[in-house]
């Protein structure tokens, strides 16, 4: 009882019961205004009109279809929620700033022509993919840069350690989730120093993220340690879609010259030190030269639209020594409030480039059907398409709806495994020996559509070789998933096909 009762005074609990409040407030001005036809009918061909709005604006109706059907089932109250939550009319002053940031940060990332011509004469599909990211993402390639993958979290964490113990300028760190724990802790202390000895040091962490694992106002306590501090998003008791909004990234920048993302957060469970769901499989990938330029500039466009203290960038770039270029290396960010599904886009790409195979991990397989086309007829035309997920999940009704997909896949030859061991929380895909991306984009609606994301899109690097060997040794340790173990009965299919219906809200 005590329990529960801690839940419900606590903050969360709290904006729940709020957003709780207002879903039954919009329900009983629908049962107040259910005798007046009039206006009944008036908004009911209003919500038609919405529903049409939709249908002929969205390019991905996937995303949109279980509002189409509430609208049509529930007219006036289906009609008031999508104007709620669904439309994203309102943006906070926040979010226009992060897009105002976004146009002003182009001059700071400006492609090198020499590489896009030395790319077109190799690849003129790679070109293409890269040519993309750049004219319509806003991020650069680079050659002159190293790159190293670390196929567990904690293989990477004593990696970052030592580089942030050599930060003499800035230290810019955004992540999703902080917890409380050794490895924040290990973080922490060095952060404490480094301002200390004047380095400039910056964090941001997403507060629906980090809501349960730090205290309320932590951001407040860092200051007092002359950390500087961003709490993305702060969670509102509203109910609006720019509460889904969350900052997904996982970025470590280290004086412009070293930086690190890849699937983990900073909270034990990520380098095992807390077991939650059995093995935690991971990854870190870490990038020393150019490259390192557009995480520099991301974290950048985030921060300067919450504390506008940075003139100009220029002040953060480093130049660059000493570095033994591997392959063509591209950071990418993800953002949510432009019109270009970027991580999904390069993902298809991948896949609908692939001749050979494509190997991908994913902790949740809740794809559109876009993406379901582009993976079942790589598979048709002889790709070896492999898919692993978890064995252990974080999330059942998740992993419920993950499992409603393998059957389709299945049928068209697409292999799937399960990691045996525990939770894979891994987001790569690798394909023909020479492309590969790793990042924060896992496969489902949250992060193609509703997150600000970060990946690295790499092309003929040694590294492409490793994470290959990393793919084939988990999926050595995990359970090839059978047909029949994709046939999951009468009931649980209903429930399943329930589940995807409102995927998109999940």
């Amino acid at each position: 009882m005590g329990n529960i009762l801690k839940l419900i005074f606590s903050r969360i609990g709290i904006i729940a019961i709020c957003i709780v409040v207002q879903i039954v407030w919009l329900l009983l001005i629908v049962a107040n205004f259910r005798g007046y036809i009039p206006l009944n009918v008036i908004l009911t061909i209003l919500s038609i009109l919405i529903v049409l709005t939709i249908i002929k604006n969205e390019r991905h109706l996937d995303n949109k279809l279980p509002w189409i059907i509430l609208i049509i089932l529930v007219p006036f109250f289906g009609g008031l929620l999508y104007v709620f939550v669904g439309a994203n009319l309102y943006a906070t002053p926040m979010l226009k700033k992060i897009n105002g940031n976004r146009e002003k940060a182009k001059k700071y990332l400006l492609q090198d022509s020499k590489i896009i011509e030395n790319i077109s004469q190799k690849d003129l599909g790679i070109y293409g993919q890269v040519q993309y990211i750049s004219d319509y993402v806003g991020y650069p390639i680079y050659n002159n840069t190293e790159i190293k993958y670390f196929s567990l979290g904690e293989d990477v964490y004593p990696i970052m350690i030592e580089e942030l113990k050599r930060a003499q300028k800035f230290i810019f760190i955004e992540y999703f989730i902080i917890g409380k724990g050794k490895m924040w802790q290990g973080i922490l202390d060095i952060l404490e120093q480094k301002v200390k000895e004047g380095v400039d040091v910056r964090v941001i962490y997403d507060d629906v993220g980090s809501i349960s694992s730090l205290p309320n106002k932590y951001d407040k306590y860092l200051e007092s340690k002359g950390i500087k501090c961003v709490v993305f998003n702060k969670l509102k008791p509203i109910i609006a879609v720019i509460m889904n909004n969350r900052d997904h990234r996982k970025i470590m920048v280290i004086d412009g010259n070293v930086s690190f993302s890849g699937g983990i957060n900073i909270a034990d469970e990520y380098i095992n030190q807390k077991k939650r769901y059995g093995h935690w499989k991971d990854n870190g990938i870490m990038i020393k030269g150019e490259a390192t330029w557009n995480f520099t500039v991301m974290f950048l466009k985030i921060w300067n639209a919450y504390r506008e203290e940075d003139k100009t960038f220029e002040n953060f770039r480093p130049t660059i020594k000493n570095v033994k270029s591997d392959g063509y290396i591209l950071p990418y960010g993800e953002n949510p409030l432009d019109d270009e599904i970027v991580g999904e886009n390069i993902y298809l790409n991948i896949i609908n480039q692939a001749k050979k195979y494509v190997y991908i991990f994913t902790p949740y397989l809740i794809i559109d059907s876009e993406m379901i086309s582009a993976i079942t007829l790589a598979s048709k035309r002889g790709v070896d398409v492999r898919i692993v997920t978890p064995g252990i999940p974080d999330k059942k009704i998740v992993f419920t709806l993950t499992r409603s997909y393998y059957k389709m896949l299945k049928k068209d030859g697409v292999k799937i495994y399960e990691y045996t061991p525990g939770f894979l929380h891994s987001k790569v895909f690798v394909c023909d020996d020479n492309i590969a991306t790793v990042g924060t984009l896992n496969l489902d609606y949250r992060s193609l559509y509703l997150h600000f994301e970060c990946g690295i899109y790499i092309y003929e690097s040694k590294v492409i070789e490793e994470i290959k060997k990393d793919a084939l040794e988990t999926m050595e340790k995990s359970h090839l998933v059978s047909e029949k173990e994709c046939d999951f009965g009468f009931i649980k299919s209903i429930f399943q096909a329930i589940l995807k219906l409102i995927a998109p809200l999940m």
